[in-house]
């Protein structure tokens, strides 16, 4: 049984850290304005200041806006770096309070979860014995990224308890990740005064054999379109619903290049949420795409759109308010690519082949990539993020702790 590998396992702490992260409700909240988009996050970033203070680690604070920073010097006299980054907030998706872990252990089965949810063996495939923990089926777990979290506080408790040589070590755990905010109040003086001659990574991928340097290019388009309202008796030729008018808008987008159609680099629509009445609606999509024309093509695309709209209705019934989130890193990354190399040997040593994945979708190391730090993406054994079948495989996150080892030893001369 997986809970007694657990009990007697090398990284026992590093589960039981998990286990205590996910217990906190750090859902994000796009609709806020606040920094970070809710106060709740920083209950878990004060969690893990005190942490970080109690292992030894004297370098490190939490911001006003919910961001926690830890250093710790080398030594032995390296004067190379390495950065581990990770996220706390969970997707707005799913809730993410109340969570009800347990442990499973795949054994060529479905696995049912609970709440009527299962794991399919289809999808399983590959991963016979390896142990998992799964939610109940109400809740996500908060793999993503509270993995990432606990495998970089792993490394920071082997860093503070053990007599082995060890680089420089800076972290970062960053709020509101999920709704596209998580470096808008990153403090980029203070990491990069400590990080020199550093490598950097999120933590914050699935599989632990890819490596993630590309991304989307990512925009927010935010829709109101204003009705009419007219009591439905003497409405003929007055009314104007706006709630039609955002169906007639979302019919003009190409059915087959939304999420549901697309696969590797094909870009998309995706229509996120949807509210209104008669006389106001609101529509909120994100824009996505690998190509830097092609994502420019799809902006235009949307304003197009609504130009439509108001054309047809004499009117301006339609606003649109298009916001840029982040773009492709690999442009940025090419020019880095020995660190693609580094932990490429490190996973080969561990027995993984690496794969470089394109990733469907974002971390905070496309914008940091964008702020001279360059940040590819690597996995932390979680998979099928943002939903109650989420699960993270903890054969994988035992595994990529040992890339992790790998790296550090390396890039004390490297």
């Amino acid at each position: 049984m997986l809970l007694s590998m657990v009990q007697e396992g090398e990284f026992m702490k590093a589960i039981e850290r998990f286990l205590k992260y996910v217990s906190f409700d750090t859902q994000s909240d796009e609709e806020s304005l606040t920094s970070p988009s809710t106060e709740k996050q920083k209950k878990l970033g004060a969690y893990l200041l005190q942490e970080l203070k109690e292992m030894g680690v004297d370098d490190a604070h939490m911001d006003e806006y919910g961001y926690v920073y830890g250093f710790i010097p080398s030594n032995c006299g390296s004067k190379n770096t390495i950065g581990l980054i990770s996220h706390m907030d969970t997707s707005p998706d799913a809730s993410g309070k109340d969570i009800h872990p347990h442990f499973v252990t795949f054994h060529g089965e479905d696995i049912e979860i609970g709440n009527g949810k299962k794991l399919t063996k289809e999808e399983l495939k590959g991963k016979e014995g390896h142990e998992l923990i799964v939610t109940d089926g109400t809740t996500l777990l908060g793999a993503d990224d509270k993995a990432g979290i606990a495998i970089i506080m792993e490394m920071v408790y082997q860093r503070m308890n053990s007599k082995k040589d060890y680089p420089n070590f800076i972290i970062c755990f960053t709020p509101d990740e999920e709704v596209g905010r998580g470096t808008e109040h990153f403090n980029y003086d203070w990491y990069k005064e400590r990080a020199k001659n550093a490598v950097t990574y999120t933590m914050d991928g699935g599989r632990i054999e890819e490596i993630n340097y590309e991304t989307f290019n990512a925009a927010s388009a935010k829709i109101t379109i204003h009705g009419k309202s007219i009591h439905p008796g003497s409405a003929k030729d007055k009314m104007i619903n706006s709630q039609i008018v955002a169906m007639e808008l979302f019919r003009l987008l190409p059915e087959n290049e939304r999420p549901e159609h697309t696969e590797n680099y094909e870009g998309f629509y995706h229509l996120t949420n949807m509210k209104g009445d008669v006389e106001t609606t609101q529509l909120s999509f994100i824009i996505r795409d690998h190509s830097r024309e092609k994502f420019e093509m799809r902006k235009e695309k949307m304003k197009e759109v609504v130009a439509t709209i108001n054309e047809k209705y004499h009117d301006q019934l339609v606003e649109l308010v298009l916001k840029d989130s982040y773009y492709n890193m690999r442009e940025i990354i090419e020019k880095h690519f020995d660190m693609i190399d580094l932990v490429r040997e490190c996973m080969l040593e561990n027995g993984i082949v690496a794969q470089e994945i394109p990733v469907r979708g974002g971390t905070d190391g496309a914008t940091l990539s964008f702020h001279e730090i360059p940040c590819p993406n690597l996995g932390t054994g979680g998979e099928n993020f943002h939903g109650p079948l989420e699960y993270l495989d903890v054969t994988d996150f035992y595994r990529m702790i040992k890339v992790l080892e790998t790296l550090f030893a390396k890039k004390i001369l490297k």
